[in-house]
């Protein structure tokens, strides 16, 4: 009776290493799976960040333009790039200059406000403010709004 308890210990010996090993292992994954699940949520972080600047600015214009309603069609700006600001009006080129603090790679996209009569005393204004991510992909955010005179 002796003999066989030492004949099963000598068949199971290196079980424990070979279970710690695969614990070992279960649990490098779930890390790593991990540092995976922080990068993603600090990358939709940051392009959340992005689209709320980008809608704060488009916001930004038409509320000037709503304030000055009587010079409207001096804000329209047919686009191109911030740095290029071709607008005779400084409310412009500075909103454009702000874009470009603001949102990553925005001098080199296309910004635009467009003002289009819709009706006597009416006008529609869409604002898009473009911008690419670090990541490399092109945005745009459009707002479009009437305002009224």
């Amino acid at each position: 009776m002796h003999t066989s308890h030492q004949f099963v210990n000598k068949k199971q010996h290196g079980i424990a290493l070979l279970e710690g090993l695969i614990a070992l292992l279960i649990f490098s994954i779930a890390i790593i799976a991990l540092m995976g699940l922080q990068a993603a949520a600090l990358n939709n972080a940051t392009e959340a960040k992005f689209r709320a600047d980008a809608s704060f600015l488009a916001n930004q214009i038409v509320g000037h333009i709503w304030s000055d309603r009587d010079n409207i069609a001096s804000y329209a700006y047919s686009g191109g790039a911030p740095a290029s600001c071709t607008s005779a009006n400084q409310t412009v080129c500075g909103w454009l200059a702000g874009i470009s603090d603001v949102l990553p790679d925005a001098a080199n996209q296309t910004q635009r406000v467009a003002i289009t009569n819709i009706s006597t005393g009416v006008n529609q204004v869409t604002v898009t403010v473009g911008w690419k991510s670090p990541r490399g992909s092109a945005h745009n955010f459009v707002t479009v709004t009437q305002i009224g005179g």
